[in-house]
């Protein structure tokens, strides 16, 4: 039996009378992977914004699994100890790592930080990002604009490039990007255009790093119920905030990581440049 996350090109020239029989084909098509328990076994992981929200749900998920973790976040330290708790229940290093990461400098250090505390990279997760609502494109400031960029799309190129250093075949890239690239958002125009580079990023890093055996993916989250809701919006809002999904009601970071589970785990082997949605049930189309 073919191991889990082996390549094996089919160069066969067999023709079959319809409609086929499979126990006659040559090589046999691979149907069942062994079972190898933790999805990330002995994996280690950079996630930014680790301390809360989406980021956290994914560092005690990938710890469930069997994979160490560094957690980027700027300076929530109470949160990002309660992250680093959670991950080490399950038996597993979790490293901290405060600082800003809109400063390129900062972002190759975190890289380097975690490569040295954890001895290996294998999974990459741009997940840190911010927004501030305006009512109108007129009210965004040059420096707003600037570093919703700088956090959301210049980290994601600064931290890629230096992991890239460590990574391996068989490594994975994945970013958060959001249900607002593609349908995009009145009151959070700089934040969904941000998101939407992410998409692009994504589809075109896969396809730069196909010939490595590097795979990019996306997760495209809708409405979630993280800090960054009653941190933004107004209290009529946050009441509001989710009751418009098809679902009628917000997502929780738990039913959200799984999906970076997946995308990092071999069960996704044949998937890179694609994006998730767990959105609540909207159609996006993309």
């Amino acid at each position: 039996m073919q191991k889990a996350g082996t390549k094996r090109k089919v160069r066969s020239k067999q023709v079959q009378r319809a409609p086929g029989s499979e126990a006659s084909m040559k090589p046999a098509p691979e149907t069942v992977r062994p079972t190898t328990g933790a999805k990330l076994a002995n994996k280690a992981a950079l996630i930014t914004g680790g301390d809360s929200g989406i980021g956290r749900a994914v560092a005690v998920a990938f710890a469930q699994q069997g994979c160490d973790v560094a957690i980027a976040y700027l300076n929530e330290h109470a949160d990002a100890r309660e992250t680093a708790r959670l991950v080490e229940a399950h038996g597993r290093t979790c490293v901290l790592i405060p600082g800003d990461l809109a400063e390129r400098s900062h972002c190759q250090q975190v890289v380097r930080t975690a490569v040295k505390e954890l001895g290996r990279l294998h999974i990459l997760v741009n997940n840190a990002g911010v927004h501030t609502p305006q009512k109108t494109l007129g009210a965004i400031s040059e420096k707003q604009l600037m570093h919703t960029f700088a956090v959301n799309v210049f980290a994601c190129f600064h931290l890629a490039q230096e992991a890239l250093k460590s990574m391996r075949r068989g490594a994975s890239i994945i970013n958060t990007t959001s249900v607002t690239a593609y349908r995009g958002s009145a009151e959070l125009i700089d934040y969904a255009a941000s998101k939407g580079a992410l998409v692009s990023f994504t589809r075109s890093l896969s396809a730069a790093l196909n010939k490595r055996g590097i795979r990019v993916n996306a997760v495209a989250p809708g409405p979630v119920w993280t800090p960054l809701i009653p941190s933004s919006f107004d209290a009529k809002k946050v009441a509001q905030f989710g009751s418009d999904a098809p679902m009628e009601r917000v997502g929780q970071p738990a039913e959200i990581a799984p999906c970076y589970v997946f995308l990092a785990s071999e069960d996704a082997s044949y998937i890179t440049g694609q994006v998730l949605h767990p959105n609540g049930g909207e159609i996006v189309n993309g």
